[in-house]
């Protein structure tokens, strides 16, 4: 891999790009547990914005440092923040960013994720997490209510009930809880957790065409909202355009010569993020 920061012990993001298009984001404060701070908003969500608009990037990786993933604000701010009443945050992108991000993500939760590390887990598309991974919405027991739309987000994923129970009793969830709840995808021992997220990630990134994946994630927000009729109407249209696209007839006749697919990548609609 090659590291796009300069200085790893300044960066409270670290990005690295390797050869398969998968780039990996890490939260880089591991003597503060990864806790979230103005700085480290900017720096991931710049990140991930600079990924969508980038061609090279075909999957996203996201990660912490040290043995926590994020565990919300840090303590300091989220101090001063009940001191005084400020809100903490650059107010400059919306928390659950990651959605509209038209490439795959993946979150590799190394450890504790709570409040907005927790919301940041729950907008990747795929969680993998360590066996000593734990999770918690946190809110109700700071005496604050559900932030930035995190209730829509969970409840899609683990139905109204586990949502409820989250969300009502902001108790801390282990992993196989987690994994038994749909709330993440795999569980893993500790040492495997990153190689496994990023060798999954790279199967995508060498086997799927990205405007597929680009449309597909799409179809997967975007169908939350649509009825089944409607859903199936978009995906007519899609249909039409692929079934004549280079990258459809690439896809066959690289399956039936039995080696990787070479896709051409995105067109230009596709360069920019959802809706941002």
């Amino acid at each position: 891999m090659t590291s796009t920061e300069l200085s790893p012990s300044e960066a409270v993001v670290l990005s690295e790009l390797d050869e398969h298009g998968v780039l990996l984001l890490t939260l880089n404060r591991p003597e503060r547990n990864n806790g979230w701070t103005v700085e480290m908003e900017e720096a991931y969500f710049g990140a991930l914005i600079d990924a969508a608009n980038d061609p090279a990037v075909k999957v996203i990786v996201v990660t912490g440092a040290g043995r926590a993933f994020c565990p919300g604000l840090d303590m300091i701010a989220l101090a001063e923040s009940a001191a005084t009443g400020k809100r903490i945050g650059s107010r400059r992108y919306p928390m659950t960013l990651a959605r509209r991000v038209h490439k795959p993500i993946i979150a590799a939760v190394n450890g504790a994720a709570a409040g907005i590390g927790f919301i940041q887990a729950c907008c990747a598309d795929i969680r993998f997490a360590a066996s000593t991974a734990k999770f918690t919405t946190s809110f109700a027991r700071r005496g604050l209510p559900a932030e930035h739309g995190i209730t829509w987000v969970v409840e899609r994923i683990v139905g109204y009930a586990n949502a409820a129970d989250l969300m009502l009793s902001a108790r801390v969830v282990l992993a196989d809880e987690a994994l038994a709840m749909g709330l993440v995808n795999r569980v893993l021992p500790p040492d495997e957790l990153l190689p496994a997220a990023l060798a999954y990630a790279r199967d995508i990134a060498n086997n799927c065409a990205p405007i597929s994946l680009a449309h597909i994630k799409g179809q997967l927000i975007d169908d939350l909202e649509r009825s089944s009729e409607e859903a199936r109407m978009q995906g007519l249209v899609l249909m039409a355009d692929h079934s004549v696209s280079d990258d459809f007839s690439e896809g066959v006749k690289s399956f039936q010569e039995k080696r990787l697919p070479h896709f051409s990548g995105y067109d230009a609609e596709l360069k920019v993020m959802r809706g941002f």
